[in-house]
């Protein structure tokens, strides 16, 4: 029986693999609703100091800062170039304590599986976020502005864009 990797084989397997990655395969430290097996030791992290929010939009801050805080060497300091690599905007699900409980992407740059897996990586590595003493369990929204070099800039914080020509 002839076995050849005809392009449509190709293509199959291909298809399969992307949907066996989209769904997360039940990595160890996933995540409902992560679209990359990516994992990091959820809510093994210090806990931070807790916010007095009274709303998720205020939530957002202090959720943003702790990210800023845990990743400082992956920011992207200054206006951010015109031409970004990647955009997405991910709803985090906390509970009570500050654990991650849940991903939505609201939008995915699917173009860009590794930023997926990046992100998702540091959010879980940032577990437990900042408590929401006023709120208990919150979701926090927020747009990853990713540069080619593999820094970021949360919208909540970003300094801005640069004008293109």
């Amino acid at each position: 029986m002839n076995r050849q990797l005809t392009p449509r084989r190709l293509a199959l397997v291909a298809s399969v693999l992307s949907a066996l990655w989209l769904a997360g395969c039940g990595s160890p430290g996933a995540v409902p609703g992560q679209l990359s097996g990516a994992s990091g030791a959820v809510g093994s992290g210090p806990a931070p100091r807790a916010s007095n929010a009274a709303n998720a939009r205020d939530y957002r801050r202090d959720a943003a800062r702790h990210i800023y805080d845990i990743n400082r060497s992956r920011i992207y300091k200054g206006q951010l170039p015109p031409v970004l690599y990647a955009v997405g905007t991910l709803q985090v699900n906390l509970d009570a304590v500050g654990k991650v409980q849940s991903m939505n992407w609201l939008r995915a740059p699917k173009h860009a599986p590794e930023v997926i897996a990046e992100i998702e990586r540091a959010v879980l590595q940032a577990s437990p976020f900042p408590r929401a003493t006023r709120l208990g369990a919150v979701t926090w929204t927020d747009t990853w502005l990713w540069d080619e070099s593999g820094r970021f800039q949360l919208d909540t914080l970003t300094e801005g864009q640069q004008q293109g020509d």
